[in-house]
């Protein structure tokens, strides 16, 4: 009997250890500090890279417009930002997109980026040196030479990656380490085999795919060749917009964003699940936070553990201390 309880603490011990003691966010309202000398206008995509540098994907001052903009961005929009120090290490990107959308930093410290008016996917390395272009510019399609308004990406550790193709296609694409399309999971819908608007992706080191279903309001689980394992849904918001895997803890982080009747903006919380997407614990609009009204429109973990969101709503990334 002594033996099966121990058992039984262990299993549980993990989620009552993040749920009660360590799950504790601490929002550091001056970071980063005034003389950081960040300009961030609308920031929509962030990574970390091997040396816990966060790198961020923002549009600098770009307003998202219906149809959108076709001219590209004359400021930088990619910023790397030493977390300790608070200071810039680099800015680049400027003269290259249109609308910046999702960004993934892979094992290599290369910077994957996607932007929703061009319908391409761009690799980079950590100089901003381009790499691999994926997409045709300014021609949206839905074959495998197409995108339509891709929303980000995610790197496995073989190289091979997948694209969140969201706005336009609602669906995900697997490309080889050189970009040869291998498959697609498609389906537009609100059933179990479909998507409306993958808007953010991510992998665990097991090669299993997690995808931000928006407009669906969940979190989809796939198997490496496409098979759907679970659905995590979100019952409390309409949008569920980014999702993290921290392989450390084997845990996935999400974020979502509610608004009341039709206009009240009541904010984002985040999400913290098990591998298996079973909820464990919830922070932001819903309480155990003293920050911002935001609007998260992605969510990324460093090597120590703390937090970043990035708020469109206020055009600022947050950082959360664990």
């Amino acid at each position: 009997m002594k033996e099966k309880f121990l058992f039984i603490v262990y299993l549980l011990a993990p989620f009552f250890l993040i749920s009660q003691n360590n799950f504790n966010p601490l929002l550091i309202k001056s970071w980063p500090n005034s003389k950081s000398s960040i300009s961030i206008g609308s920031p929509t995509g962030l990574g970390i890279d091997s040396k816990n540098n966060l790198v961020i994907f923002h549009r600098s001052g770009r307003e998202w417009t219906n149809p959108l903009p076709i001219d590209k961005i004359k400021a930088n929009v990619i910023s790397h930002l030493n977390i300790k120090s608070e200071q810039v290490i680099n800015s680049w990107g400027s003269n290259m997109f249109v609308m910046p959308h999702g960004l993934e930093i892979d094992k290599n410290d290369n910077i994957w980026v996607t932007d929703v008016a061009l319908h391409q996917v761009f690799k980079f390395n950590l100089k901003g040196e381009l790499l691999l272009t994926l997409g045709k510019p300014y021609e949206p399609g839905n074959d495998s030479n197409h995108f339509n308004m891709p929303t980000d990406v995610t790197v496995l550790n073989d190289g091979s990656f997948y694209v969140s193709d969201g706005y336009g296609n609602s669906r995900i694409i697997k490309f080889s380490k050189k970009g040869k399309y291998l498959f697609q999971i498609e389906g537009f819908g609100n059933g179990k085999n479909e998507f409306n608007i993958p808007h953010g992706i991510d992998n665990d080191n097991l090669n299993n795919i997690f995808v931000a279903d928006r407009e669906n309001n969940r979190i989809k689980k796939f198997d490496n060749n496409g098979n759907l394992l679970k659905i995590w849904q979100n019952n409390v918001s309409q949008q569920l917009y980014s999702v993290k895997f921290d392989n450390k803890n084997n845990l996935v982080y999400a974020i979502d964003y509610y608004i009341k009747g039709e206009s009240k903006i009541m904010g984002s919380n985040i999400f913290i699940l098990d591998k298996d997407l079973n909820l464990i614990n919830k922070f932001g609009r819903s309480g155990n936070y003293e920050g911002l009204i935001s609007r998260y429109h992605d969510i990324e973990i460093d090597q120590v553990g703390n937090l970043y969101t990035a708020d469109i709503l206020n055009n600022v990334v947050q950082y959360f201390k664990l």
